[in-house]
């Protein structure tokens, strides 16, 4: 070892000219072993110091719904009994709060809530905490034990809607990642508040300055399945025509009219002229007139960088500019521009680049629709 280090650091010798006279400067290899040892030690020193205020960085800014997923605190029964003992008029208003809070909550989120095959392990449960304060505070204040049964039951309850939440979040995170989007870029995109205010009101937090976090936590699950089911709401899911035939698939295919191979950018609806074509999402109309190979054809853009072209139309009944509601008349089905014979060429475009309209239409229906109609101003 020595051997190896004498090699690396060999006795220097360095002359220096200055005005005339020369000098001689010898650098002994203990030296120069000093001081690499003490330029290592400040560099560990540095590097250790950088890696803790990067880890302590990373743990700081962790995702705030992860952390409320993995330790949400579950309050003690001695805490409920302190706070029951100390003041039971005030205990029984927040109760009251709390209930007004949970039946807003299901009358705004939610209809009925499904007993089975709920996500486990997605939050808290705090079942064995709760029944072991009703029996300790009815042990303490036999006058108090119906309000802490009453209370039981709304934090598991509370439990349950954040389950019944994050397993819909869950089930319009399938869908929208089953057509090709990214659920989380659209979810990043959905939480911009853009056109957004009011007066704030608080998530209901009861006497304390700090909220529950089993309520907080149920916030969190509402506000991503919302932004989940409004953003799966705004994709093309509507069948542009009451047509069954399909008379022609997105991909290649010999061209109807060369013979020759050829890449056709969406579905063709076989039917008869004048069948009513629909809008197949929410959206506003930025091209309506006649395009080269397409004939008559209405373009409309949607959230999201999606836009969905209806073509060989026999007649244009929209203008640009205008908003349309899914499912809203645009046109009616015909044989323009290069067709073959009556039917309508429907595309889905991402960023203007074309994709499969098939998954939009046929990926998970029910879902779609069931996301539809919970959005304002879609009844029935």
């Amino acid at each position: 070892m020595k051997a190896r280090l004498l090699t690396l650091f060999p006795d220097r010798e360095f002359y220096m000219r200055s005005e005339g006279h020369v000098r001689f400067v010898r650098i002994s290899s203990k030296l120069q072993m000093t001081l690499a040892g003490g330029v290592a030690a400040v560099a560990l020193t540095w590097f250790g110091t950088m890696a803790t205020v990067l880890v302590s960085n990373l743990l700081a800014s962790d995702d705030r719904l992860a952390l409320l997923e993995r330790e949400a605190k579950v309050q003690s029964a001695e805490s409920r009994v302190a706070e029951y003992r100390r003041n039971l008029d005030t205990v029984a208003s927040d109760l009251q709060k709390r209930q007004d809070f949970i039946e807003k909550v299901v009358e705004t989120n939610f209809g009925e809530l499904p007993d089975a095959n709920l996500p486990k392990g997605t939050v808290s449960d705090s079942s064995g905490e709760a029944d072991k304060a009703v029996r300790e505070i009815s042990a303490v204040l036999p006058e108090a034990a119906s309000l802490a049964r009453m209370e039981a039951r709304q934090l598991a309850f509370v439990e349950k809607l954040t389950r019944v939440a994050d397993a819909r979040s869950q089930q319009a995170r399938y869908a929208i990642q089953r057509v090709g989007l990214n659920a989380d870029l659209m979810l990043a995109s959905l939480k911009r508040p853009e056109a957004q205010g009011g007066p704030l009101i608080p998530l209901f937090t009861g006497s304390g300055s700090q909220i529950d976090p089993r309520f907080e936590r149920l916030g969190m699950s509402l506000a991503r399945m919302s932004a989940l089911e409004r953003g799966l709401a705004t994709l093309p899911s509507t069948r542009p025509a009451n047509l069954p035939d399909i008379s022609s698939g997105f991909g290649f295919r010999a061209d109807p009219f060369t013979g020759g191979a050829a890449f056709h950018a969406g579905l063709d609806f076989r039917g008869p002229i004048g069948s009513p074509i629909f809008a197949a999402a929410k959206g506003q109309v930025i091209f309506a007139g006649v395009r080269q190979g397409y004939g008559n054809v209405v373009e409309i853009r949607h959230s999201h960088g999606l836009t969905t072209r209806y073509a060989h139309l026999s007649r244009i009944e929209t203008r640009v500019g205008s908003p349309v509601p899914a499912g809203h008349v645009i046109g009616r089905l015909g044989n323009s521009g290069r067709s073959t014979g009556p039917h309508l060429h429907f595309e889905v475009r991402v960023n203007d680049r074309p994709v499969n309209p098939r998954p939009f239409l046929q990926g998970s229906p029910h879902v779609f629709q069931e996301a539809r109609a919970k959005q304002p101003g879609n009844a029935g």
